[in-house]
């Protein structure tokens, strides 16, 4: 009898910040064919039945054309992601606690996920949880400013949608080099021109261009400016509350005379 074939399992969405327990090896790997989007409702955890959130889901690049046509990015086809390997002993509690984590609209399928090893792609079938275009939780395409402000409001058990998105795009950033996802990187910087403010961000040249504000360079400095500006503003608050102690000592010390 031969040795038991390892259990695998891809992922391309949280589990990329938050793997399942139990993994014994994990590589970074990518598919061919497919698209990643914010395209699947989060009734459980990202969200609520009364307000669901957005998180990612892997649809295949033919399949989301037909209906979305609108897409800013039609030329991705390449997901990144990380192929966990788990503990035999654990297969079945894995197994259990995957299907009841990705229980809202997605099916486990397998799926030739690439890599490459010793300087060779190499292709491997694993497993990969994914939300069809058929199931109820599936959402399609929205406007990347309409599908922002749903992330930036919704909150669920497992915590804000934002946090979702931000995660997961760093993580993605992460894997390799050549891990760049247009869609991700667009609704961060979605995010962080929002953080900034028109008024702020027109001022130093940077308005929300999709096609154009999603090198990592670029990012980067909008994250800096997050950052400037939010020390700014504590700078301030610290500046106030010393001026307001200030006129109190000077208000106790009249009332003293």
């Amino acid at each position: 009898m031969g040795a038991k074939v390892p259990y695998v399992v891809f992922g391309y969405g949280s589990l990329i910040f938050k793997p399942p327990p139990h993994v014994i090896a994990q590589v970074p790997g990518y598919l061919k064919g497919y698209v990643r989007r914010f395209a699947q409702k989060s009734h459980d955890h990202r969200g609520t039945p009364e307000n669901p959130g957005r998180v990612v889901t892997l649809i295949h690049k033919e399949d989301w054309d037909a209906f979305s046509g609108s897409d800013p990015f039609p030329d991705d086809d390449v997901v990144w992601g990380i192929a966990y390997t788990i503990d035999p002993q654990y297969e079945s509690e894995v197994r259990d606690y995957l299907d009841y984590r990705e229980k809202d609209g997605y099916t486990l399928e397998q799926l030739d996920v690439y890599g490459v090893e010793h300087g060779h792609e190499k292709v491997v079938i694993q497993n990969c949880y994914v939300g069809h275009n058929d199931n109820p939780s599936f959402i399609g395409s929205e406007p990347i400013d309409a599908l922002g402000e749903r992330i930036w409001q919704s909150v669920g058990p497992s915590g804000r949608n934002k946090d979702y998105l931000y995660e997961l795009s760093a993580a993605v950033k992460r894997l390799a080099p050549e891990s760049h996802d247009s869609h991700l990187f667009a609704l961060e910087v979605n995010w962080i021109y929002s953080l900034l403010g028109p008024r702020h961000s027109h001022a130093h040249g940077y308005r929300l261009d999709v096609g154009s504000l999603t090198r990592r360079g670029e990012i980067t400095v909008l994250r800096r400016m997050v950052t400037n500006q939010a020390q700014l503003r504590r700078k301030r608050e610290r500046s106030r509350n010393s001026s307001l102690w200030a006129v109190r000592d000077l208000h106790i010390g009249a009332l003293a005379w």
